[in-house]
């Protein structure tokens, strides 16, 4: 055991010791484009699946009480979490692009100035979301549908996750992006994994062990704010240590950015978040429109939205960890070596969807079994799941899109298609649907709308990228 132990704090200092380098220049112009979007992309895809086991044993661990109540509490909470990430996109996002511009023109004091308005403008829109929510919970529960049976799980974690814990868990998100967009995926990878772990390990302590039986849905949050807190330390920690040679800083010293830097970072962040908004609204109006058919349908819906995530989730990392190469070059004005890397990370996306989709398909019941076992939630759910993974190589290019487009620094494009795919598309696919299908109707809207989507969105990348003479 001491070994396993000494090899894991041994990989562990290996990591945060990696990427010496401010500006990991080499990285971004002269190693071949398949091992920069491997050097770049794997952590982030490895803690993008962490982030997603541990969502997962959250469920899996409620789904050991057999209680479809408290799967369906915490299921009703997934919008206003995710809105939450999504301030976290606004400085994330926003500056994290920028700052990776910025490095293309070799403005590394700009930079600096950028990461330092964006660490602290994460924190106090984290803080007033916090605020915001904690005063208005009894009335946002209720819009989201929670009802008698429902009410007290999903106040119970949203108080510990959003109220207690969402200033650290949205700091942890803009401090990952904006090392990432420095070239330390690594140490990004390192700490987002950490927390998850973390959690996965403190969930059964909390669930089972240190709280009395019908308390299981607040030890998942206990655990989780807990987590993420110990997450933002590590983030914390990493600046500090490079503060005196590296771009991301914490100093307020520095100085604040120019005023054309901050309009960028709105520029690009804003329309980031709008579209996390909207991605979470269509949660909602699901949620509200299936709860109509009852608990056990909601539950269904619920577990299948987070095993549906995996291939998305993959997806991301391969988006997260493509961005800032494509940025540098783009501002490197380096059109061809962006050019390679938007399309090696695209034919990596869709592979990994059309094999999730195979594996999905055949194994449908027993993924739902492996959560819960209650036989009408199991039924449902496998339906649910075989219909909704036909969409995930359409959400991949949808967002995939949104993501180059962030890179490019043109915020309008993103905002565009973001409300675009969501108001004109999505939600009112799901309110046709709904009204001539039903309850199944609900779970085609994702394919139906995407297709949609996916034809604008490439329509609108031909015409962007013809200017710089490339083909998507």
């Amino acid at each position: 055991m001491c070994t396993v132990h000494n090899g894991f704090f041994n990989l562990a200092r290996e990591v945060i010791g990696l990427e010496s380098t401010a500006n990991n220049k080499q990285l971004f112009e002269d190693t071949p484009v398949w091992s920069a979007i491997r050097i770049m992309a794997i952590p982030t895809i490895i803690s993008q699946l962490i982030v997603l086991i541990y969502n997962m044993a959250d469920t899996f661990y409620l789904g050991r009480t057999n209680n479809p109540y408290m799967v369906a509490g915490v299921s009703l909470i997934l919008p206003i979490f995710n809105i939450s990430l999504s301030l976290a996109g606004l400085a994330g996002v926003g500056g994290g692009t920028l700052i990776s511009r910025l490095m293309g023109q070799a403005r590394y004091d700009e930079a600096s100035k950028v990461s330092m308005f964006s660490i602290y403008l994460s924190i106090a829109v984290a803080a007033l979301f916090a605020v915001g929510t904690g005063l208005f919970l009894e009335p946002i529960l209720k819009l989201l549908g929670a009802g008698e049976q429902t009410f007290t799980f999903a106040w119970q974690y949203t108080v510990c996750v959003i109220v207690a814990g969402g200033v650290p868990t949205v700091l942890s998100n803009v401090l990952a992006n904006l090392l990432r967009s420095v070239g330390y995926s690594k140490k990004a990878g390192f700490g987002i994994t950490m927390g998850s772990v973390l959690n996965m390990v403190l969930d059964p302590l909390f669930m089972f062990v240190l709280l009395p039986k019908g308390f299981e849905v607040l030890g998942v949050g206990l655990a989780t704010c807990l987590s993420n807190c110990v997450a933002c330390l590590y983030f914390l920690f990493q600046v500090f240590k490079t503060r005196k040679s590296g771009i991301i800083t914490c100093n307020p010293k520095v100085g604040l950015p120019e005023a054309a830097s901050i309009r960028s970072i709105f520029g690009v962040g804003i329309p980031s978040s709008v579209s996390t908004l909207l991605f979470d609204l269509d949660y909602v109006v699901l949620d509200k429109l299936m709860v109509s058919y009852g608990d056990i349908a909601l539950a269904a819906v619920g577990i299948v939205l987070k095993i549906e995530r995996l291939p998305l989730n993959v997806g991301v990392g391969i988006c997260q960890g493509m961005v800032p190469l494509v940025a540098y070059n783009y501002s490197a004005r380096n059109y061809k070596r962006m050019h390679s890397i938007t399309r090696c990370s695209r034919g990596l996306g869709l592979t990994i969807a059309a094999i999730s989709i195979c594996l999905y398909e055949l194994s449908a019941i027993y993924l739902l079994r492996f959560f819960i076992t209650d036989a009408a939630t199991v039924a449902l759910g496998v339906d649910f799941l075989r219909v909704r993974v036909l969409a995930t190589p359409l959400m991949f290019l949808s967002f995939f899109t949104v993501y180059l487009f962030n890179a490019f620094g043109a915020g309008s494009y993103a905002l565009f298609l973001g409300t675009v795919r969501w108001l004109g598309f999505n939600i009112p696919m799901l309110f046709l649907l709904n009204a001539v299908f039903g309850m199944y109707g609900l779970v085609w809207a994702q394919v139906s709308a995407d297709i949609i989507t996916v034809s604008l969105s490439f329509y609108m990348l031909h015409r962007y990228l013809k200017q710089f003479g490339l083909k998507v």
